[in-house]
């Protein structure tokens, strides 16, 4: 059977773009024929993908075509067009009123994908979100019926290393990190607020790492480096864009996670700290509880000194700290691509009873 894939933009490293290229695995190792078809597309991708608008030519009513949907592009607009059986994954929309003062077209294209979303409704066979979050989101968005599949993330992109931030940094110090672009739903003032208290009250000894990059975000980067000054706090380093190789030696330099995000879908750099064996420190909202499934330490609410003291009994008490280890290796086993895999064939069957 014949199980495509569409996208807007197949990105080098990013989630979507493992999580697309893991599925394309899956497909073809179950004996689907499988192609990737995207607007956009990173110079590396392209051996992977075929344009967006050569699909009209292969579609037909015995296909199934996954539809990716993370923002609005001329993309989702074929797709009701299309005669195959629908599969919609969410990767779900930051609310555009994080972006108003900082980046106006990515407001704008936040703002026309979450128009878009409800009418899919009709023409999708099944929704799924990958999280419960996002499948939420779609039931309430008229989608039926829907179920959760969750990222597939590739650690194989961490294989190899890169020296240079040993070199720049040294090894010194207590070390909190945390992995993300660095755009306003991610809160990073509130992460520098944590680390701020950390370092005043118990352990001046102490670095944060702030790990991605802030392109088309850097009014949003120059308010921070603000926010750092006024408060006075030491030893708070922006990598902007590093390669797969440097964020592994971020991830390996570092002794915590922290993360204080207001939205997320699914929140892959927690299963990468969960990968690299550091304890993760966040607070809940949107799908992050969801994404740690109980392992790591979760506040409910974003009490900075509470959750500096945590950072301090990690350092302090090693048992402590084993134990919370502990469950994140058990939550990450959970997360193993043959268990997803075989979750995405059961939905692949599922539409395909229907044709």
């Amino acid at each position: 059977m014949r199980v495509h894939q569409l996208l807007t933009a197949l990105s080098y490293g990013d989630a979507i773009g493992d999580d697309t290229l893991a599925i394309q695995r899956i497909l073809r190792d179950a004996g689907h024929e499988s192609d990737i078809f995207c607007q956009l597309h990173h110079p590396r991708m392209a051996s992977h993908v075929k344009r967006f608008e050569l699909y009209r030519k292969i579609s037909s009513p015995n296909n199934i075509i996954i539809f990716h949907f993370s923002i609005g592009s001329p993309v989702s607009h074929i797709v009701p067009e299309l005669s195959d059986r629908k599969i919609m994954i969410y990767h779900n929309i930051t609310p555009m009123q994080y972006f108003l003062d900082t980046n106006m077209l990515l407001a704008q294209l936040c703002y026309l994908g979450r128009r878009e979303l409800r009418g899919f409704a009709p023409v999708v066979d099944l929704g799924l979100g990958d999280s419960d979050f996002n499948r939420r989101e779609l039931e309430e968005s008229g989608f039926s019926p829907t179920g959760v599949l969750p990222i597939i993330v590739d650690f194989s992109k961490f294989r190899r290393e890169s020296r240079m931030p040993h070199r720049i940094h040294g090894d010194s110090g207590y070390t909190f990190v945390f992995v993300g672009r660095i755009i306003p739903n991610k809160k990073i003032e509130e992460v520098i607020r944590v680390f701020h208290v950390y370092q005043k009250w118990h352990n001046a000894d102490s670095r944060l790492f702030i790990v991605g990059d802030y392109q088309g975000f850097e009014r949003y980067y120059w308010a921070l480096k603000d926010f750092v000054a006024e408060l006075g706090v030491q030893r708070v380093h922006f990598t902007g864009h590093v390669t797969n190789e440097e964020v592994v030696a971020y991830y390996r330099m570092s002794d915590l996670f922290i993360c204080m995000s207001e939205h997320e879908g699914f929140c892959v750099p927690l299963l990468e700290a969960f990968h690299f064996g550091l304890p993760v420190i966040a607070w809940q909202s949107s799908a992050v509880g969801e994404t740690l499934r109980g392992a790591g330490i979760l506040f409910k609410e974003k009490d900075y000194g509470a959750m500096a003291k945590a950072a301090e009994t990690l350092r302090r008490d090693k048992d402590f700290r084993e134990e919370i280890l502990r469950g994140q290796r058990e939550v990450l086993a959970s997360y193993d691509p043959a268990i997803t895999g075989r979750l995405l064939l059961d939905y692949v069957n599922q539409v395909a009873a229907r044709i």
